[in-house]
């Protein structure tokens, strides 16, 4: 019956109100397009962008997505819902495995943490493919747990196989990067005393191959190996390379999970001074090695993540699980009364709670206030999505104080050892203000950031056009126009596009603070400019 009613609260906190918002360029439009495109070439095998070979992502979560849009049509709805289910399933196993490893309050309460901090909620309201990745990986390394533990250890390892293929599938070979070094850094650690052996390795490499081969094995037999050599290629470009706008420092990451997974990431502090006493519960030598494992995890996808040159934020987002679950474990044992949260770490809480209820409430004002900022804004392009005509209200900055307020109980109760009620009133009032975040804020600030683009390639879908982005990368002119296959392929060159004999109508668009060359252009007409976005028709 639990079972059932976490899968009914999350189906409630992730499905309703998908659609409500454009999807974002790049990540999310780049997954949806993929799956439009296979819809409308009825070519399944090979993920194709702009009618092109896509060889950066395998195709299971485009898959996924293709499901979805046969089931609700092409829409940004059906884009986000794979993960939104994934998100049902993702509680319901957290609560699984609680339960196994010690008792369902356990479950309960890592359920709880997950849904209630920010990034990992908000991933799963999302069309990238992360929060399914991430998934089929934890699954992996947690059957893997199991081997010394079960009595069917070849099973577990057969299970873990599977899963871990399934990863590769979803987004690529750096899932067995992944794998490998956590099972390396767990063999170091236990002195080689893992009890998983040469045969339960072998049995999780030949699933993980058997099942990643459903794919890669097909495609190279029905098309050769060069597909297959460029997708591997561009995994290696991105982990040794900076991608262009998306470098940063090393502690990178680790600014991205202490703030992005608050409350859940101001109890993995709580784990200094632990004793050794903490591990009496339940099935005490398991979960102590289930908590080696969410160790070792954690600290491989952070370093990992931290060396690659290219810095994005759901690139470290595998880290959530291992977080929430240590997170969740300190909290169920202050909910237990075996541990006491000390003067310091509720602190910690009170300080980035504040911070992020000053950021929520400070939004509005910024949008009422917007002509005494833009002064002091140096950038061209900001300034001209500021003149978005976007309603705002100094009472929306409500939303922002009443978080303060209830972080502000929160803390109160727990320093009157109130734990429960405390813990409670965080995680779900996180809750509530993560669903007001993305129902009210979030289409306000993509009406800044991309909706006048937005706009301008919907009002070419069914019509027999070219549309073309300049000087600046995006997904959306391909799947917002519903662009369909272009007979000629001139279409991709550029240069053509704008000084050859066109065979059909063509628009342009750019960004302001490229613009003055395409003004100047003797075959370009302005038709327009709005919030930044520059349109062009050729003549």
């Amino acid at each position: 019956m639990k079972y059932l009613l976490i899968a009914l609260i999350a189906a409630l906190l992730f499905i309703p109100f998908l659609g409500a918002v454009h999807l974002f360029d790049w990540d999310e439009i780049n997954f949806a397009e993929a799956a439009r495109e296979m819809i409308v070439t009825n070519n399944y095998s090979q993920v194709q962008i702009d009618f092109q070979p896509f060889w950066e992502k395998p195709p299971l979560f485009i898959w996924l997505q293709v499901l979805s849009m046969q089931l609700f049509g092409i829409n940004d709805f059906a884009a986000r819902f794979p993960n939104a289910i994934i998100g049902v399933i993702t509680l319901v196993s957290l609560f699984a495995i609680g339960k196994k490893l010690v008792n369902e309050r356990l479950g309960l309460w890592w359920a709880l943490v997950y849904a209630g901090s920010w990034l990992p909620h908000f991933y799963f309201k999302s069309g990238i493919i992360d929060p399914t990745f991430n998934l089929f990986i934890f699954l992996a390394i947690y059957f893997a747990y199991t081997i010394p533990h079960s009595k069917s250890a070849l099973r577990q390892a057969a299970i873990s196989g599977i899963f871990l293929g399934l990863a590769v599938l979803t987004k690529g070979p750096v899932a067995i990067l992944v794998a490998l070094l956590a099972f390396l850094v767990y063999f170091i650690s236990r002195k080689g005393k893992t009890g998983i052996g040469f045969g339960h390795l072998g049995m999780i490499a030949l699933l993980a191959c058997f099942t990643t081969l459903l794919w890669f094995g097909y495609e190279i037999l029905a098309h050769g190996w060069w597909f297959v050599n460029e997708f591997i290629a561009y995994q290696i470009r991105l982990l040794t390379t900076e991608d262009a706008g998306h470098g940063g420092p090393f502690f990178y990451h680790w600014v991205v999970l202490l703030v992005g997974c608050f409350p859940a990431s101001a109890f993995l502090f709580t784990w200094l001074g632990s004793k050794k006493s903490i591990y009496t519960y339940g099935r005490g030598t398991e979960v102590k090695d289930f908590t080696r494992w969410m160790w070792v995890l954690f600290w491989v996808v952070l370093i990992l993540f931290s060396l690659v040159k290219t810095k994005i934020v759901h690139y470290s987002s595998l880290c959530y699980f291992p977080l929430t679950f240590l997170a969740a474990y300190k909290v169920f044992q202050l909910s237990e009364g075996r541990q006491q949260l000390k003067g310091w770490n509720n602190a910690l809480i009170l300080i980035i709670g504040l911070l992020l209820g000053i950021a929520i409430a400070v939004l509005p004002l910024v949008g009422v206030y917007k002509d005494l900022l833009i002064p002091y804004i140096g950038d061209k392009f900001a300034v001209a999505n500021l003149q978005a005509s976007v309603p705002w209200s100094v009472f929306e900055s409500a939303y922002g104080i009443g978080y303060i307020i209830l972080i502000i109980i929160s803390c109160v109760l727990l320093a009157r050892k109130q734990v429960t009620k405390g813990l409670l009133c965080l995680f779900i009032s996180t809750i509530l203000v993560i669903q007001v975040t993305v129902l009210h804020f979030v289409p306000k600030i993509e009406a800044y950031s991309q909706r006048a683009a937005i706009e301008f390639f919907e009002s070419f879908q069914g019509k027999d056009v070219y549309v073309k982005a300049l000087s600046y990368h995006s997904y959306a002119q391909h799947y917002y126009t519903r662009q369909q296959p272009p007979a000629n392929k001139n279409y991709y060159n550029e240069d053509w596009l704008l000084n050859g004999q066109v065979d059909k109508p063509t628009y342009f668009i750019c960004r302001i603070t490229d613009s003055e060359p395409y003004r100047q252009h003797p075959n370009l007409e302005l038709i327009g400019e709005k919030n930044g976005f520059v349109f062009f028709k050729r003549r």
